[in-house]
């Protein structure tokens, strides 16, 4: 059974893959909605560096591969010394693919998987089972993308992923009884070298086809994933896509 009052605003979020771009961009959003934040990736960039120095009572760091299971279950052990409990997740680590399907090897397909769904919900897993025991509630945002709900050349494997992990998602919001709001944020493509494998033929077709004129930014998103964070929404179980019109 649900709880009848609103899930609390986020306290300590943790963010897989927030030394860059988007990932960035999410751990800065959350500082500014009042959170603390804890995230990890496989390279420290000095932005991110230099964020945990300025704030060192607010962020906690590390250099952790989101598929090491082991680790990840350690960075929020250490994470949550550091900060506290850890009350919210955003799942954004991912990696890209540049080749179609026919021309990627078994490997690269497995590694894709790997980083962009199982890691995410071995991730997933980790926190709820400490944020069950300590907290009792809180937020999930999964980083999807609109290549879940439409298909692009050069992209099968990495559209599987981002549409299981919606799939997840509502299953999950579903699983969680009102305890864990649950949703994912899709973003369209972005000028960045993840979409750099569309070419910049296809980019161009896209743009043009996108009623608003032009690709996502990291600041169109932001806002919305703050919105899930902190606000009393009530959105469970949603796929928010953000991309221009380009999808209707």
């Amino acid at each position: 059974m649900s709880e009848s009052t609103p899930i609390p605003a986020a306290k300590v979020v943790l963010v897989s893959g927030g030394s860059r771009g988007l990932g960035l961009d999410l751990v800065r959003g959350a500082l500014d909605g009042g959170a603390k934040v804890a995230t990890f990736a496989r390279t420290i960039t000095p932005e991110l560096e230099q964020l945990a120095k300025e704030r060192p009572d607010d962020v906690h760091i590390g250099s952790v591969d989101a598929t090491d299971e082991k680790a990840v279950r350690a960075f929020i052990k250490e994470a949550a010394e550091h900060l506290g409990p850890i009350d919210s997740l955003i799942n954004n680590a991912a990696i890209g693919q540049d080749s179609l399907h026919v021309h990627t090897s078994p490997e690269r397909i497995a590694d894709i998987i790997g980083t962009n769904l199982t890691a995410p919900l071995l991730l997933t897993r980790a926190f709820l089972r400490h944020a069950m025991a300590k907290v009792g509630r809180g937020r999930i945002i999964m980083v999807t993308s609109i290549c879940a709900q439409r298909g692009y050349s050069g992209l099968v494997a990495y559209s599987a992923t981002k549409g299981g992990l919606d799939s997840a998602m509502r299953a999950l919001a579903r699983e969680m009884h009102g305890r864990f709001l649950v949703n994912s944020i899709a973003p369209g493509f972005f000028a960045s070298e993840m979409s750099s494998v569309l070419g910049t033929e296809q980019l161009s077709t896209i743009t043009r086809r996108t009623p608003t004129g032009r690709l996502v930014e990291p600041a169109n998103v932001t806002p919305l994933v703050k919105s899930l964070l902190f606000d009393d929404t009530n959105l469970n179980g949603q796929v928010i896509v953000v991309d221009g019109g380009g999808s209707i």
